[in-house]
Parts: structure tokens; C-alpha cells; sequence
């Protein structure tokens, strides 16, 4: 049974208030006078006076505009409970949806959020996953021609030996038995690495003309984390890929620099959010910054954005600024960056905190009114929902929502039906609505 919560709009939010003028008319008339000659010789009657125009008529006054649409009371509604570590949420045609847990199973839901099956809703055929740490089944995206050919793409962590990284694979999906078919691994992040079980990004996107983004982190070793600038070297890497794996048409060139084929972007940390904006076809990016630094990218290619070599984030445990400074000649700064989990003011001479930004979603819908074109951002360690409100490319102002809920919100998606669709990492599956 699905539970309905009402919420305020956000602990920074502004109100708006919408005045509507009423206007109202009336009309009037008027009486003529005639007098009557008595009885008698009369004279001639004299000719009568010159009328006087008549007025023109009076346009009656236009209709007031319609009020502009007044947003109601935000509405959290806990549509599931009881998922075991879920990361990823992508809504099949018929509205049932997928949702991947990092404990290796890919569950199919109703669209009401009931398991099908009579609960026993995992798909088989899923390799295996390596769950250390921050590994596990990752995201899941449609192919889209899924209608037609029933394919889906999803990132796990893949093992081989003592080494581990970010892997994708191809498979055909039967929705009623509940199984995959024909899976193929289309990529490897190369190289694997041993000695880390974190940073795996692992965000998949296709964009317009049906290729596929996949963001990698650069694993988090301490010593190697300087690979996110090596171009021979996928981590800390965003590929842009055909659905068979291969480096996509139309990727960037860094010629006479070595690189492998496919990188679209790089310097980047630990990116769990993708989303394509569906004003402008651009792929926008969102990575974890150590202690603070948080960031949000509009992810063009051929960019480098900098880590480790700039950051607005300080070393764990310390108030060291990482790298060199926060900005370098030739690398990017993000459209916006978070210093405090709960976007307050960074106080020089403190310390710094992360929000943790999961995935991010561009809001396209009317119902959730005022909103649209805004860009989602999933908060871990915030425990929140950040809405940004953005001109063109441009930041103008983030809103902080559902921090009273405490829950780390793994996911954020706009579903068929015009709401904001979110997976919190205690194992609920929520609809944002008002």
C-alpha cells in the first residue's frame, strides 16, 4: 500500500506568491424628456434641433488572465519498501520498471510498485558481480529501440582474479518470464585495478543519436588516482560508445596525445550522474568531490575537468586543498559545487563536507508545476534532493529538498506518468508529486 506523506517545499526554497486583479463592470442607461403642445392656434412647429451624436459604443472590458497555476503542498508517496540496496530505476514501455540492487539481482516491478509474479520478480541470467565496497549490478538503461529488439545495457563491477572494474553488458530481456538472454559484455574499463573497491561511476545515458555514455571513476588509489589524467588509461573517464561497444562516431580527437578510443571526457573523480538535457542534446555529469567539491558538469567533449589537479574539496580528514588550487588554465569548472552537504557557506579555515550527488535527472514535465527544466541531484551523504534552477547553461539558484527525511537518495527519474521518481538506499522506491 503506497503511503502518502506531505512535505513543505524546502528548507531553502523561496515562496511564490501570484496576485490576480479582479476587475468587474457595470452599465447605465438614460430617459428622454418630450413636451406636448396644448390646444389652439399654433404656430409652426420650428424645425427641430441638431441631434446630438450618439456616443460610441463601449468596448466591454477584456477578460482578466487566468491565474497563473499555483503549486500545491509537495507529496513524498512511499510506493515500495523493502529493496535490498537498490542503485538504478529505468521504466519499461508498459510502465512495470526495472530496478537494479547492488547485491547482484535485477527485479522488475508494476507499475504501481508491486513485485510481479507474486514477489518473485528477480531476472535471471545476471552474471555474476563483484559487490565489495561500492561494486555490485550498477545501472541499468533501455535500448532505445527496445520495443523492437528488447535489449537493455547495465554496468556491474567485474572481477578477474585480484583486480576489479567497471564492466557493461548487452542483453535481451523477456519481461513475462522474467529472464535475459544473449549477454554479451560490450566494455571493460581498462585497466582493472587491485587494491580498491570504490570509485566505480558507472552511469549509463544514451544520447540522440543512440550512442552510449558510460562514466567511470578513477578508482580512488591514493598514489594512481593521477590516472584520471592519463588518456592510455580509462579511469576517470567518460566513453561515448556504439551499442556493440566500439568507440562511437563523432567522439573527439587528442591527437598526437596517445589515448584510448572512445574517451569523450576526462579528469574526473567519481561521476554517478548522467543525464542528457533535452533542450540542448548535452550530456551533463555529476562526481563526488572528497571532502567537499562536489560537483555538477556540463560534460563536453574533448573537456578536462581537472581532478586531481584542481578540486574544491580538501584532503579526508584534514583542511588541505587537494591538487593545486580549484582552477587551471585548460580545465573546466562545473556549473555548480557544493563545499557544505547542505550547500551552506564554506568558512575558510574549516573544514569542508560532501553532499555526495547521486544521479541527476532534467525535469521535462508540467505537474510538478514551475519546475520544468530544472536538473535533479540525488543526495547520499546530503540526504536530500537538490533542485537547480538554471538559465540555459547558466546556475542561478539550488533549492534543498526532503532533508527532513533523512534517507540517502541513490536515484532520481522522471516517470511516464509526469513525476519525479526516486530510490533511497534504505530500500525505498518513492514518487515525488504534489
Amino acid at each position: 500500500m503506497a503511503i502518502t506523506i506531505a512535505h513543505s517545499w524546502g528548507t531553502l526554497g523561496t515562496a511564490l506568491s501570484v496576485c490576480v486583479a479582479a476587475c468587474g463592470g457595470g452599465g447605465g442607461g438614460s430617459s428622454a424628456g418630450f413636451a406636448v403642445a396644448g390646444s389652439g392656434t399654433t404656430p409652426a412647429p420650428a424645425p427641430p434641433a441638431a441631434s446630438a451624436p450618439a456616443p460610441a459604443p463601449v468596448a466591454a472590458p477584456a477578460p482578466s488572465p487566468a491565474p497563473a497555476p499555483q503549486p500545491g503542498p509537495l507529496k513524498v508517496v512511499e510506493v515500495a519498501t523493502g529493496l535490498t540496496a537498490p542503485w538504478s530505476l529505468a521504466f519499461l514501455p508498459d510502465g512495470k520498471m526495472l530496478i537494479t540492487q547492488r547485491t547482484g539481482q535485477l527485479r522488475i516491478r508494476n507499475a504501481d510498485g508491486t513485485a510481479v509474479n507474486n514477489g518473485a520478480d528477480s531476472v535471471s541470467g545476471v552474471p555474476a558481480v563483484d559487490t565489495d565496497g561500492q561494486g555490485g549490478l550498477l545501472d541499468v538503461a533501455l535500448d532505445p529501440a527496445f520495443a523492437s529488439n528488447r535489449r537493455i545495457y547495465f554496468s556491474f563491477a567485474e572481477k578477474v582474479g585480484t583486480a576489479n572494474g567497471t564492466a557493461v553488458a548487452r542483453a535481451e530481456l523477456d519481461v513475462v518470464n522474467r529472464a535475459l538472454s544473449n549477454v554479451i559484455v560490450i566494455y571493460r574499463q581498462d585497466p582493472k585495478v587491485t587494491g580498491s573497491n570504490n570509485h566505480y561511476g558507472s552511469r549509463l545515458v544514451f544520447d540522440r543519436n543512440g550512442y552510449l555514455f558510460v562514466t567511470m571513476g578513477e578508482r580512488d588509489i591514493g598514489s594512481q588516482r593521477g590516472f584520471a589524467q592519463d588518456l592510455t588509461r580509462g579511469n576517470g573517464k567518460v566513453v561515448r560508445l556504439t551499442t556493440d561497444g566500439a568507440a562511437a562516431p563523432g567522439n573527439p580527437s587528442f591527437a598526437p596525445t596517445p589515448a584510448q578510443p572512445g574517451i569523450w571526457s576526462y579528469g574526473h573523480r567519481n561521476p554517478q550522474g548522467a543525464a542528457i538535457n533535452p533542450a540542448t542534446g548535452d550530456l551533463w555529469t555529476a562526481e563526488h568531490g572528497p571532502q567537499g567539491g562536489d560537483e555538477v558538469n556540463l560534460d563536453l567533449p574533448g573537456r578536462n575537468f581537472g581532478w586531481p589537479i584542481i578540486s574544491y574539496g580538501q584532503e579526508y580528514g584534514t583542511l588541505t586543498q587537494v591538487g593545486e588550487g580549484t582552477a587551471k588554465a585548460g580545465m573546466e569548472q562545473p556549473v555548480t559545487y557544493w563545499e557544505k552537504s547542505d550547500g551552506s557557506a564554506w568558512v575558510p579555515g574549516t573544514a569542508k563536507s560532501s553532499t555526495a550527488p547521486s544521479n541527476i535527472a532534467f525535469y521535462t514535465g508540467d505537474k510538478l508545476v514551475g519546475w520544468n527544466g530544472n536538473l535533479f541531484v540525488g543526495s547520499l551523504a546530503g540526504t536530500s534532493l537538490w533542485r537547480i534552477t538554471l538559465n540555459g547553461n547558466t546556475f542561478v539558484s539550488r533549492e534543498r529538498l526532503l532533508a527532513d527525511r533523512g534517507e540517502r537518495i541513490r536515484d532520481v527519474r522522471q516517470g511516464p506518468d509526469g513525476w519525479l521518481w526516486l530510490l533511497t538506499d534504505n530500500g525505498k522506491l518513492l514518487r515525488l508529486e504534489r
